[in-house]
């Protein structure tokens, strides 16, 4: 099952009956805005019970085009890499 933007607001609005649609929406994003700041920052992003995104940065590396195996360099940059807890490690290998 895909885990989409749509899936989740359904999640939230039948959740909390108190929220309408339009304040499901806009929890959903600015919760999305809130983790999109502090990585765009650099800074990790944990949540109890989940995981942790954090941002790390690779350095400039020697690869390859695998259809002309033609060698390049690969760019210095920086990516979100996302570690989970231990909790919910234990319950995906428990299924």
């Amino acid at each position: 099952m895909k885990v989409t933007r749509a899936f989740l607001i359904n999640q939230v609005y039948r959740s909390l009956s108190e929220f309408t649609r339009a304040q499901s929406i806009a929890a959903l994003e600015l919760f999305f805005e809130i983790i999109k700041a502090r990585l765009e920052k650099g800074e990790d992003v944990s949540i109890s019970w989940f995981g942790k995104f954090c941002v790390t940065d690779k350095t400039a590396r020697r690869g390859r085009n695998p259809q002309t195996d033609n060698a390049l360099m690969l760019d210095a940059r920086r990516v979100v890499v996302f570690k989970p807890s231990g909790k919910l490690r234990q319950k995906v290998n428990l299924g």
